[in-house]
Protein backbone atom coordinates (compact mmCIF):
# COMPACT_ATOMS: atom_id res chain seq x y z
CA UNK A 1 0.00 0.00 0.00
CA UNK A 2 2.77 2.43 0.91
CA UNK A 3 4.58 1.71 -2.38
CA UNK A 4 1.41 2.56 -4.31
CA UNK A 5 1.13 5.83 -2.43
CA UNK A 6 4.73 6.70 -3.21
CA UNK A 7 4.20 5.88 -6.89
CA UNK A 8 1.11 8.10 -7.03
CA UNK A 9 2.93 10.94 -5.29
CA UNK A 10 5.79 10.59 -7.78
CA UNK A 11 3.37 10.74 -10.67
CA UNK A 12 1.66 13.74 -9.12
CA UNK A 13 5.03 15.45 -8.81
CA UNK A 14 5.76 14.91 -12.50
CA UNK A 15 2.35 16.01 -13.74
CA UNK A 16 1.56 18.93 -11.48
CA UNK A 17 3.49 21.97 -10.45
CA UNK A 18 4.18 22.60 -6.78
CA UNK A 19 1.38 25.15 -6.44
CA UNK A 20 -1.22 22.76 -7.83
CA UNK A 21 -0.06 19.97 -5.54
CA UNK A 22 -0.29 22.21 -2.50
CA UNK A 23 -3.75 23.37 -3.56
CA UNK A 24 -4.96 19.80 -4.02
CA UNK A 25 -3.58 18.73 -0.64
CA UNK A 26 -5.17 21.75 1.03
CA UNK A 27 -8.49 20.97 -0.65
CA UNK A 28 -8.33 17.36 0.51
CA UNK A 29 -7.48 18.48 4.05
CA UNK A 30 -10.54 20.76 3.94
CA UNK A 31 -12.73 17.85 2.82
CA UNK A 32 -11.46 15.69 5.67
CA UNK A 33 -12.05 18.50 8.17
CA UNK A 34 -15.60 19.01 6.88
CA UNK A 35 -16.27 15.29 7.33
CA UNK A 36 -14.86 15.41 10.86
CA UNK A 37 -17.07 18.37 11.74
CA UNK A 38 -20.12 16.65 10.25
CA UNK A 39 -19.46 13.54 12.37
CA UNK A 40 -19.01 15.69 15.48
CA UNK A 41 -22.22 17.61 14.74
CA UNK A 42 -24.14 14.38 14.18
CA UNK A 43 -22.82 12.94 17.45
CA UNK A 44 -23.71 16.14 19.33
CA UNK A 45 -27.24 16.07 17.90
CA UNK A 46 -27.61 12.43 18.92
CA UNK A 47 -26.41 13.15 22.44
CA UNK A 48 -28.66 16.19 22.79
CA UNK A 49 -31.61 14.18 21.52
CA UNK A 50 -31.02 11.43 24.04
CA UNK A 51 -30.53 14.00 26.83
CA UNK A 52 -33.83 15.69 25.95
CA UNK A 53 -35.67 12.38 25.85
CA UNK A 54 -34.30 11.14 29.20
CA UNK A 55 -35.94 13.75 31.53
CA UNK A 56 -39.33 13.39 29.83
CA UNK A 57 -39.43 9.62 30.20
CA UNK A 58 -38.01 9.86 33.75
CA UNK A 59 -40.61 12.48 34.78
CA UNK A 60 -43.45 10.24 33.56
CA UNK A 61 -42.47 7.53 36.09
Amino acid sequence: MRTTLWALEGLEHLLLGRGQRVARRNAWAAVLEDRRRARARSEAERLLGSAEAAPKSHAAN
